[in-house]
């Protein structure tokens, strides 16, 4: 007799057929939110190309159900590579469709689309993973890190190098007090996602693209080839600037090694910008309370062109990395580059140096780790309830950049305390058709 392969579909089948003579558990059936360790998740991913179709092949050890992605061409290879898989254009309809058969989703879209991507999959109980910035402006961020925890469903955001070694050595070296209490962290990127103007002309949009869907709750414009599919960061309506995109990346070290949650206050100093596109430069300064025994922080971000003061541990002739963060402690400064080893300055300091033993774990990569959530292991490291307090203090940033002061800030109830008007910042409106 040949052997039969048994799915949980064709189980499910079998099970339904003889239903009036046995009922089975449902924790014995998997199903959506209860799949066994050994069986895999039916997932479905929103925003299939470029970044989203790496993600796609991250989650691929599972079953990829469903595709959906506004432009066709942009996502054909992914499309290729997952020709079982059902395709889609608007993702609302994807998940009304095929809800019932999905246990995870993944959002890969543009910041844009983040919150009302990931929000509709968290309401129907689907467990998500996130790219980051974790939406496009502070209120989206807050009420997704609330539904995640109302519905119990496992999260991660898409800040891929938390699961890194050199990350977790940057955290294991400053939790082990190895260069004494940390008071003032420089972080800095040379990215630059800013400047530019609104065309004046439109073009005709592709035949493979949805231009409204792409738009989503952002307010309707004609269609330009500037958007997309790669310069939609250094707009305000769809993205998040280099804040939003690298600034989750480069803060995150700090925010594990310190335990941060939210800031005080924010003062950002940014280069020129308008009402269309992010700053050419910024810098940013969030200071911190005191937690526990850990003494005040002040963290300051430099973008684009600017660049931290040279720490005078720092050998002559030795140039800091384009990305990264120095770490300023009572015993000395530790260099991090963006994932990259972190070391003593001078290098000198190295000599005799021992790193202290490994405590965060190792061996699963950010990706994997969700998954193994989604099927019952330990809550993700990078979940809504990290990631989220997170997104919000590196979009404060923005915030102040907007307002043009310093801001004082609530952050339990997700208010400015000194200018009441820049709270308007924190909650974009939607176009008709869209809601969270």
């Amino acid at each position: 007799m040949k052997r039969q392969i048994i799915t949980r579909r064709n189980f499910l089948s079998g099970v339904a057929a003889t239903a009036a003579f046995t009922i089975v558990p449902r924790h014995v059936l998997g199903g959506p939110g209860r799949v066994s360790p050994s069986e895999k998740l039916n997932v479905a991913c929103i925003g299939v190309g470029g970044m989203g179709g790496s993600d796609v092949g991250q989650v691929s050890t599972e079953n990829i159900i469903a595709l959906c992605d506004v432009d066709f061409k942009h996502a054909a290879g992914t499309f290729k590579r997952y020709p079982n898989a059902k395709k889609y254009r608007d993702f609302r309809k994807m998940l009304e469709k095929e809800g019932d058969n999905i246990d995870a989703v993944t959002v890969s879209t543009p910041d844009n689309l983040h919150a009302v991507a990931a929000m509709a999959a968290i309401k129907m109980g689907k467990h998500v993973y996130c790219q980051k910035p974790l939406a496009h402006d502070i209120y989206e961020v807050r009420r997704l890190t609330e539904a995640a925890r109302k519905h119990k469903v496992m999260t991660q955001m898409g800040i891929q190098i938390h699961a890194l070694g050199e990350v977790k050595s940057v955290a294991e070296i400053i939790k082990s007090g190895l260069i004494g209490k940390v008071r003032k962290v420089d972080i800095f990127s040379n990215k630059n996602w800013g400047g530019g103007t609104r065309p004046k002309e439109s073009e005709p949009v592709p035949k493979t693209l949805d231009w409204d869907l792409w738009l989503g709750p952002a307010p309707w414009r004609p269609y330009h080839s500037t958007y997309l599919p790669g310069q939609w960061r250094r707009w305000w309506d769809f993205g998040t600037g280099t804040l939003g995109d690298m600034g989750c990346h480069i803060i995150d070290p700090v925010w594990w090694a310190l335990d941060l949650k939210y800031p005080t206050s924010v003062e950002a100093k940014p280069g020129k910008f308008n009402n269309e596109t992010y700053p050419e430069a910024t810098i940013a300064r969030w200071e911190f309370p005191a937690r526990g025994e850990l003494p005040p922080v002040t963290v300051t971000w430099y973008d684009g062109s600017n660049r931290p003061p040279r720490p005078p541990e720092l050998e002559p002739g030795r140039k800091l990395p384009g990305q990264g963060g120095l770490y300023y402690g009572e015993k000395g400064t530790l260099l991090a580059p963006h994932v990259g080893n972190p070391r003593l300055i001078p290098e000198s300091k190295m000599k005799g140096f021992k790193m202290p033993e490994p405590f965060l774990g190792r061996g699963v990569n950010h990706y994997q780790e969700w998954i193994r959530a989604c099927k019952g292991g330990p809550k993700p490291s990078a979940n809504f309830d990290y990631s989220g307090p997170l997104s919000e203090t590196i979009l404060f940033g923005n915030v102040s950049a907007l307002a043009g002061e310093k801001l004082y800030w609530d952050g339990p109830n997700l208010k400015v305390t000194n200018l009441p008007e820049a709270n308007k910042y924190l909650r974009r409106q939607y176009r008709k058709g869209w809601r969270l």
